[in-house]
């Protein structure tokens, strides 16, 4: 793919190219240390994907990503910025991805996998952004974004109008619906409850509690109760996980 960087500091741009330049199935075309300028690059070159910076003199990178958006062949852009607290706002101008610096090769090959999904479909250019799997989620504590890696989630259940989510570290509540969870981690996460989301690499085992079940989870301390309906999907994600 084609890749523009954009970034205010040229040790932060020769990073990025120089992970790029490991990757032979990619090539920088551009580099600009301004919103402005990487316009100006993505109307003068033929651009995949942009890693893009949020802090930047001038206008910042969140509207820069919505003007990237109008263009007739709006390329992906994948956010590489030091400061984490602009993820929600970042996926709300449709980022393919949100790298936080210092970037690791491996999560740059991620995230320009996701944005390729997005630009090799035919009708990618032309029709609204398609939705692939997040590999983090985001939750509001206060003023502060916490991301939370998907890979560490222990399960998701349903509270109200919110989701809880269990990960190594503890608890924390996201805004976002149990079904639209399952579709978008099918094969992932299986259903234990109306109510609740595994995730199937943390299963350990299954017990019988009174009348019902307790799953036993790697990390956490209180089983999550199964329902008979969901049993069977249980006992399958054992046998084969």
């Amino acid at each position: 793919m084609n890749i523009l960087i954009v970034d205010d500091e040229a040790p932060a741009r020769l990073r990025l190219r120089q992970l790029i330049g490991e990757l032979p199935e990619h090539r920088v075309v551009g580099e600009a240390d301004d919103g402005e300028a990487a316009l100006a690059a993505c109307r003068r070159e033929t651009v995949d994907v942009v890693l893009l910076d949020i802090r930047m003199p001038g206008r910042d990178g969140l509207e820069i990503a919505r003007q990237l958006a109008d263009q007739p062949r709006a390329p992906a852009v994948v956010f590489v910025t030091a400061f984490a607290e602009h993820a929600v706002d970042a996926f709300e101008v449709q980022a393919s991805d949100y790298l936080v610096k210092p970037v690791r090769r491996e999560r740059l090959v991620q995230a320009l996998a996701r944005a390729q999904a997005r630009v090799d479909l035919p009708s990618a250019r032309s029709a609204a952004p398609v939705a692939t799997a997040r590999d983090h989620l985001s939750a509001r504590l206060g003023a502060v974004v916490r991301l939370i890696p998907v890979d560490e989630v222990r399960y998701f259940r349903a509270e109200q109008k919110y989701v809880t989510v269990r990960d190594g570290a503890g608890e924390c509540l996201i805004e976002d619906t149990l079904s639209r969870l399952e579709a978008e981690f099918a094969g992932r996460f299986v259903r234990a409850h109306r109510n609740a989301l595994v995730a199937v690499r943390f299963l350990q085992r299954l017990q019988r509690q009174g009348l019902g079940y307790g799953l036993w989870l790697q990390g956490c301390a209180e089983p999550v109760a199964v329902s008979r309906r969901h049993l069977p999907v249980i006992r399958q994600a054992l046998r084969t996980r």
